[in-house]
């Protein structure tokens, strides 16, 4: 499977991760990749960016050393309702919009209503892109993907979680795999993301890929080998 797409992946400036921007463009580019997304964690998670860091991404270049290169936040989901850590005006302005559940700032909840209504409030209140790692906590996956599907909300394959030293993988693959059936039933697509926090992982997406041809998943709806996908996604290609 081509696979030219690398949409999640975080430089030091999220606090917790350990290459520069340079750094990560630069592995993207020996890897082949066609469009690299930076999404640095937004401000409720302790020595992230602040919001003035998103509201100048407008000043860097998109085209770097041959390939796009996407620039966007990956917001916190904080309750229930669908609360996130920065403005919908500033949302719109930026190339791309993960929302994710991270348990730093997130109610421990084991209850799959309450994770589901998180979920589905986000995608249907805010302008977002993609949802990150769904793959942790307990939800109804039906409802996620038909939310996805009518909301324009790309799911997320992420190949960290699929890795077993991170604290997601105890639930992952087995989340996934049920997510995936959902998405290839409805006809969702999927993006595969490293959430790269350093430059050797940028594109490493082999856990994902052998999960996607294990269980047959229709090619069709994978957005790393068929870009134009990302065009009916993305802030960048809508703006």
């Amino acid at each position: 499977m081509k696979d030219v797409i690398d949409l999640h992946t975080h430089t030091i400036a999220s606090g917790h991760a350990y290459s520069t921007m340079n750094e990560m463009i630069h592995a993207a580019v020996d890897k082949g990749l066609e469009i690299l997304g930076i999404t640095e964690h937004a401000p409720a998670l302790e020595e992230s960016c602040r919001e003035n860091y998103f509201v100048n991404l407008k000043i860097l270049p998109r085209q770097r050393n041959g390939i796009t290169v996407l620039y966007g936040a990956e917001l916190n989901i904080l309750d229930r309702d669908g609360h996130i850590d920065l403005p919908d005006t500033l949302l719109e302005k930026m190339d791309i919009v993960i929302a994710s559940i991270h348990g730093f700032c997130y109610p421990h909840n084991t209850d799959i209503v309450y994770n589901t209504d998180a979920y589905l409030n986000v995608m249907q209140k805010h302008r977002i892109n993609l949802i990150g790692h769904p793959d942790d906590y307990p939800v109804d996956y039906k409802a996620i993907v038909e939310c996805a599907k009518v909301c324009g909300t790309l799911l997320e394959l992420n190949c960290t979680s699929l890795n077993p030293v991170h604290y997601r993988f105890q639930n992952a693959e087995k989340n996934n795999r049920i997510m995936l059936e959902y998405c290839s039933e409805m006809e969702v697509p999927i993006v595969i993301s490293s959430d790269a926090h350093v430059d050797l992982a940028v594109a490493d997406h082999g856990k994902g890929i052998a999960l996607l041809e294990e269980i047959g998943f229709p090619e069709h709806l994978i957005a790393n080998a068929n870009p134009e996908i990302l065009k009916n996604y993305l802030n960048y290609y809508k703006n």
